[in-house]
């Protein structure tokens, strides 16, 4: 190849063999996916519960957004923001989930370095911005309970369109200083990423040079994007429990603290995940790499699958709807029917 790159690659008895050598510029490097190290034998069984899930995801979130998309009454806050966490959720999986079932199905996947950066930032901007869009709801859902007067005249269209452009120019200027980082690094080693997709310590550690700035700015900017969005969320929550406390009606106490507690455990599953990956892929060199591999892909996989469910489906208004476009009315019988009756 060009700019001094030279690969090999052999596939000898369903044996990988990959030399790498002389790496001058990683723009034109490519890397090789190779799954989930260790249970190569069993990435046909591992891809049956993921295609499950990839596919509840996307026809649940797909649900949500032609619901909320097609019926103006539900053009309010609190189901713009759903639908933006939903459009969020198939973007995310859909990013990593069909190149990680073509691993799975057919081996080892070789990625060329612009198409691996590209899908490192997406899955990174797509992350921060599912992350940002649960502290809006939770915010969104904070100002309906504890200020319902003024929630109309604060929560207009424009504000929240204002809210979607915010969370995107976030995750932009987040994760664009880390694809930076990447490109000033070399690569001298090896290609081989053992992972289902390209992720942003996954490229980095491969690279000859030292990554420490690239694991700081990493650390520094996750803990002040998803670690202050976790602290808000359940500030929030807490907030809302505590005037559903109040409440005089108990029928409304039961009914707020049913829906607060289900989007709490799918807020828990999320960030519980995804800060165990990131900070056991940076410190948890005893774990083994299969778990690593694992979760990285559960916590992007788990949360999309959940959040139609826990969000749209227990809404009321949701369900409703989307019962309808299942349900065939009953055409009224004509008299010689009537009659035969």
């Amino acid at each position: 190849m060009e700019s001094g790159l030279m690969q090999t690659s052999e596939f000898d008895s369903g044996h990988l063999s990959i030399t790498a050598l002389n790496y001058t510029s990683p723009h034109f490097t490519s890397f090789l996916l190779t799954g989930v190290p260790g249970l190569e034998d069993f990435h046909i069984w591992i891809s049956i519960p993921f295609s499950f899930m990839y596919l509840l995801a996307v026809v649940g979130n797909g649900l949500v957004m032609a619901v909320v998309g097609c019926d103006k009454s539900l053009h309010e806050p609190m189901y713009l923001f759903l639908t933006m966490l939903a459009l969020n959720d198939v973007l995310l999986c859909t990013v990593t989930v069909p190149k990680m079932l073509l691993i799975f199905w057919q081996g080892p996947f070789l990625s060329m370095f612009p198409a691996c950066l590209t899908q490192m930032f997406f899955v990174h901007a797509l992350f921060l911005s599912e992350s940002a869009v649960l502290l809006a709801m939770a915010f969104d859902r904070y100002m309906a309970i504890s200020a319902p007067l003024h929630y109309a005249t604060l929560l207009t269209g424009s504000f929240i369109g204002k809210v979607g452009l915010a969370l995107v120019a976030r995750s932009v200027t987040v994760v664009t200083p880390g694809v930076l980082l990447i490109l000033r690094l070399h690569f001298c080693r090896s290609n081989v990423i053992h992972h289902t997709y390209c992720e942003n310590m996954g490229i980095a550690k491969l690279a000859c040079n030292s990554i420490t700035l690239n694991s700081i700015y990493g650390l520094t900017a996750a803990l002040l994007t998803t670690g202050l969005d976790f602290v808000f969320i359940f500030l929030s929550y807490w907030l809302i429990l505590r005037t559903v406390l109040q409440l005089p009606s108990r029928e409304a106490r039961t009914k707020a603290f049913g829906t607060c507690g289900a989007h709490l455990c799918v807020i828990l599953i999320f960030y519980t995940l995804a800060f165990f990956s990131f900070f056991t892929h940076r410190f948890g060199h005893r774990v083994p790499r299969y778990i690593l591999i694992l979760l990285a892909n559960l916590y992007l996989l788990v949360p999309p699958t959940m959040n139609p469910i826990v969000y749209g489906i227990k809404t009321k208004e949701i369900r409703m709807r989307v019962l309808g476009l299942f349900s065939q009315p009953r055409l009224p019988m004509n008299n010689e029917e009537t009659r035969s009756k």
